[in-house]
């Protein structure tokens, strides 16, 4: 039980605290401001010593495809669209409870607008208690809860191609007259706009971590999803809320180094220490783009350059940043979106209207989730019907932990 009487002491000096950093934040505002008006005078000669050093910086920093104070309107999506979302969540293993195992649930959605269709919202799980399932990942360091949630994302990528592509089979099909637009021509026959959504990011930071031989069970999959949905022309779209991202300010550290070049691994090799371009630190992208956007508009394009892009193949990730009314998002497409001029303002504004329609938050990636995650109820019913099946099945004694059945209950 927490003690809010002896916490509330502590409170007073929390809030100097705050008080101090949000002074400091606003000097480093200004400073930032500053280099970003003299970046955008040479920026592309810092794009040109970006590109030529890029072996030697050791900080991730992005590269900007457009000028840096681009601010451009989103546009209004279009009455008729479909958007399609995936999200999981996990029943993690424990020695615990009666039985070691794992469990994975994706929640599905797919929201038809304008289109009189009934909407896609469910969830697919999948149980995982084979030796080689619980344990195959032990072979290279990795605890099973990490690798479940590896798994987890590689599955999310996978559920969402193959129901992207479904939906648009499915139309190419039945034809749009099926479907409440009988009479209207040609233009009742036009396809219909597709975005498929995930909810964070589309750089799996988490690979660079990884042995070589682990990383070839997570990323290949993910790429393959990804690649359907480029075959069919579904956009695909990563959003971020409340983003802590620096790679746009790193881009501005370039012009802040006080060396010739920006060779790091020479003048500044360990950067975990104080360098002298860290000026901003710990100032991020979406403090600095909150002051140069307006609702609905977006930012520059950028595109990544973190050294774990390299094993995604023709998939680089661009990203830009979207004044969404209630917050500064981050929002990341593949390469192949990102230079379809047409498919990238469409996929924003069919993004855009998901915000909207969830009131701060995409409504698709909301109700996803609201689909995946596994409550208290849920976790109890599972391993109600995992001790039927193993008393039915002979085995004695099953029950839980003396520990976990302790902390289950209270004397107080």
């Amino acid at each position: 039980m927490l003690d809010l009487t002896k916490l509330a002491g502590q409170m007073q000096g929390l809030s100097q605290h705050l008080t101090q950093e949000a002074a400091a934040s606003r000097q480093r505002l200004e400073l930032a401001h500053k280099h970003f008006q003299n970046a955008l005078e040479c920026q592309d000669e810092l794009v040109q010593r970006q590109e030529k050093w890029r072996d030697r910086i050791l900080f991730a920093n992005a590269t900007p495809i457009e000028p840096l104070n681009t601010c451009i309107d989103i546009p209004v999506p279009p009455k008729i669209h479909t958007v399609i979302a995936t999200d999981g969540s996990q029943i993690s293993p424990s020695h615990h409870e009666i039985a070691y195992c794992y469990l994975l649930n994706i929640g599905r959605v797919i929201l038809h607008y304008g289109q009189n269709r009934y909407p896609l919202l469910d969830s697919l799980p999948e149980i995982f208690y084979r030796p080689e399932d619980l344990y195959f990942s032990r072979k290279w360091g990795i605890r099973t809860e990490e690798w479940m949630s590896f798994c987890r994302t590689a599955s999310e990528a996978t559920v969402l191609a193959e129901l992207a592509c479904g939906v648009k089979e499915d139309k190419g099909s039945r034809g749009q007259g099926d479907e409440g637009t009988r009479g209207q021509g040609d233009e009742g026959r036009e396809e219909v706009p597709m975005l498929a959504m995930v909810d964070g990011s589309l750089i799996y930071w988490f690979l660079e971590q990884l042995p070589s031989e682990a990383r070839d069970r997570i990323l290949p999959p993910i790429l393959e999803a990804w690649q359907k949905l480029r075959d069919a022309q579904i956009p695909l779209m990563g959003y971020l809320s409340a983003s802590r991202n620096v790679e746009g300010m790193n881009f501005l550290r370039l012009l802040a180094c006080p060396h010739s070049v920006p060779d790091c691994a020479s003048f500044c090799p360990n950067q975990l220490e104080k360098v002298p371009c860290k000026i901003f630190e710990p100032l991020r992208d979406t403090t600095l783009l909150s002051t140069l956007l307006k609702p609905g508009q977006r930012g520059c394009l950028w595109r990544s350059n973190v050294r774990i892009l390299d094993l995604y193949q023709d998939q680089q990730i661009y990203f830009c940043y979207v004044h969404v009314g209630t917050e500064i998002a981050r929002i990341e497409v593949p390469s192949w979106v990102a230079q379809n001029t047409a498919m990238f303002d469409q996929a924003l504004g069919l993004m855009l209207g998901q915000v909207q329609k969830g009131y701060g938050y995409p409504v698709a990636i909301a109700e996803a989730h609201n689909q995946a995650v596994v409550r208290g109820g849920d976790k109890t019913r599972f391993f109600a019907i995992l001790e039927r099946q193993m008393i039915k099945a002979g085995i004695k004694n099953v029950g839980t932990s003396y520990k976990e059945a302790r902390k289950r209950g209270s004397i107080a």
